[in-house]
């Protein structure tokens, strides 16, 4: 009875605002006509508009999603205190982390579908249509954990608004199950595709037992990184009530999954270079460049010196507890995330060839269009999803059916049924 109100009042809450909401929403919106445009060029003449060839096939829309995959798995560290261990601080805040989560899921799934080229070719993967190859093939099992984490972070969040905007309190033994799945499927996104990456033989870039503990120690890097960014402006433009003690000990898990990053980055370095063999010449053209070729190098020496500071100064206790600068180091820490684990970890696993050929990428202008499009769809979803869940969890915004339901339950007599919406009579027994 109550869907349709709450269709309605989702669909006024997202196309109405200030100015400035208006204006971001605006500004988003031109971008993803942007990326629709550059993406139809991709459509009419094929990914050879792109930067990528046959010796590097991955580039820009893999690294992208590779990075998202991570900050998708973000809602776990907010979903295992405030559910699971009932920890009251991030009660307020986890709705916004499945947000993020839903939003960086879509962009993972757009970049996929423009990382194929023609779309039409996805109906192989479905089952009964076409081939999915499962369980054999580490890319099926890829395509039903992003799909089912992303099922899991919508169905769970639309009961608990749902659920409050009819006026109930939501029942904990239908949502909470449900919660621990999530909790190991958030794993689960980010070791597959680790996985998917270490499994290729001829790429000994990737060749290594510490590539899906890394994936894990980035993602619970820049996942609570980008938390803190986004509650850090929802308590500055709302009355929505964030406490004091949600910031401190996302500070904190982000301080000390940044500090495990660094170590598993230096191990890593420790392993190429210390005893050097022909395997590690891909990181030898990621740090120092191969045979005057070195596109990378200004790139992973820019990111590793991003995070090296962003990790320090959130060791400093004053800098972590003061919110202007706790903000700063967040967005340094993404950044530099973005780019150690996007472009600094997919492009070097292909230069050079198996074959020994250097042939270096760059980004075209069609792939930029199309990865801001993407970027800005992914935005777009995140703000239509907190614009509408905050007013259902400040209260503001409850089912026009809740008091009439009230008003029936205290005047309706013992042994009637509920008035008819057309006020036809109805028989008692």
């Amino acid at each position: 009875m109550h869907l349709k109100p709450f269709a309605l009042s989702a669909l006024q809450l997202a196309t109405s605002g200030g100015r400035r909401y208006h204006l971001w929403m605006g500004s988003l919106t031109l971008l993803m006509l942007v990326g629709a445009y550059a993406y139809s060029v991709q459509l009419r003449y094929g990914l050879g508009v792109t930067g990528m060839n046959d010796h590097v096939s991955w580039g820009l829309y893999i690294s992208n999603f590779t990075f998202l995959v991570g900050l998708a798995a973000a809602a776990m560290m907010l979903v295992l205190p405030a559910y699971i261990l009932h920890d009251v601080d991030f009660s307020r805040a986890v709705l916004m982390a499945e947000a993020v989560a839903v939003a960086a899921l879509v962009m993972c799934l757009a970049f996929v579908v423009v990382d194929i080229g023609n779309p039409l070719s996805g109906w192989h993967l479905i089952p009964g249509i076409g081939y999915l190859n499962w369980p054999r093939s580490l890319l099926a099992w890829d395509v039903l954990v992003l799909n089912g984490y992303l099922l899991l972070n919508l169905a769970i969040p639309f009961y608990i608004l749902y659920s409050r905007f009819s006026g109930r309190q939501p029942s904990k033994k239908r949502y909470l199950p449900w919660m621990y799945v999530a909790v190991m499927w958030a794993v689960s996104i980010h070791l597959v595709t680790a996985f998917l990456l270490a499994g290729l033989p001829a790429r000994p870039f990737w060749n290594t037992a510490l590539l899906g503990p890394r994936f894990l120690a980035s993602a619970f890097t820049a996942g609570p990184a980008f938390v803190i960014l986004l509650l850090g402006l929802i308590r500055k433009e709302t009355t929505y009530v964030i406490s004091e003690g949600a910031f401190s000990k996302l500070a904190l898990i982000t301080t000390v999954a940044a500090q495990i990053n660094l170590v598993m980055l230096g191990s890593e370095l420790f392993y190429k270079f210390y005893s050097p063999t022909h395997h590690g010449i891909n990181a030898r053209y990621l740090f120092f460049g191969l045979d005057g070729h070195n596109a990378l190098v200004p790139w992973i020496w820019t990111a590793i010196a991003l995070n090296t500071v962003a990790t320090v100064a959130l060791m400093i206790h004053p800098i972590r507890r003061s919110h202007r600068w706790l903000m700063m180091a967040c967005a340094v820490l993404f950044v530099g995330i973005w780019v150690e684990k996007g472009i600094g970890l997919v492009v070097p696993g292909f230069v050079p060839s198996p074959l020994g050929e250097i042939v270096e990428y760059t980004p075209s202008l069609v792939e930029l269009g199309v990865t801001a499009g993407v970027w800005a769809l992914g935005m777009f979803v995140l703000t239509v999803l907190v614009r509408v869940a905050l007013p259902i969890e400040l209260g503001e915004v409850r089912s026009p059916y809740i008091q009439e339901e009230r008003v029936e339950r205290i005047v309706r007599p013992r042994g009637t049924r509920p008035q008819r919406r057309d006020d036809r009579p109805v028989r008692t027994r």
